[in-house]
């Protein structure tokens, strides 16, 4: 396999998480988004859609998406399970992670927030308040759904590591990288901490990545 990757993408974390969890051999190559590299025509090769993270099989084919790439690593290497057996549970994991990958993440990738300050004309300070809304928003959706339910453990549904753990550490890198105050969601930061501990997380994080800043 080869992984199309950049340290900074929050996609691309979620996606090494399942990779470091489920001890998948892989293949890294790291994309340089700041330059560019996966507007121009080698990369859009790869996926039309010039976003990370993409996935290349050993018979050649592509996955994209992150979400999609995850539950396909989730159905070829089922140990651990990151999806709870039964089918509510598994619709509640699905949901909490939704808010942040399709709810929240949309709204901080580099086409939006370039889209806002060179087309729209959004100052910093604009751009800023837009990135907290969203995040905080987020977050906040996702503390009421774990702080009030039952079905929360060590971590976001019980006591196993599922997909909505890796779309939680995702949303909480994003507070670090936008330097934003978490400490009102503690619910969810103290998942984080338990997440941060575990070494396949550790492992992932952007900042010990190809390309990252020292």
């Amino acid at each position: 396999m080869i992984f199309y990757s950049n340290w900074r993408s929050l996609a691309a974390y979620r996606v090494r998480v399942v990779l470091a969890l489920k001890h998948i051999s892989h293949e890294v190559h790291a994309i340089d988004m700041l330059g560019g590299e996966h507007l121009k025509p080698a990369f859009r090769a790869v996926n039309p859609q010039a976003v990370l993270p993409a996935l290349r099989l050993d018979d050649g084919r592509v996955l994209f998406q992150s979400m999609a790439i995850v539950e396909y690593l989730d159905e070829i290497a089922p140990a651990p399970p990151l999806l709870p057996t039964d089918a509510a549970g598994r619709a509640r994991v699905r949901g909490l992670s939704l808010i942040h990958a399709a709810d929240t993440h949309p709204l901080l990738v580099p086409k939006v927030r370039n889209h806002l300050t060179q087309e729209q004309g959004l100052s910093d300070d604009g751009l800023q308040k837009w990135l907290a809304r969203a995040l905080h928003s987020g977050l906040e959706a996702i503390e009421a759904q774990l702080a009030g339910s039952k079905d929360t453990g060590l971590y976001c549904h019980g006591d196993q590591v599922t997909q909505a753990d890796i779309c939680l550490a995702s949303h909480l890198l994003a507070f670090m990288f936008f330097k934003l105050d978490a400490s009102a969601y503690p619910t969810a930061v103290a998942i984080n901490e338990r997440l941060q501990a575990l070494p396949a997380f550790a492992a992932a994080h952007p900042l010990k990545q190809p390309g990252a800043p020292a």
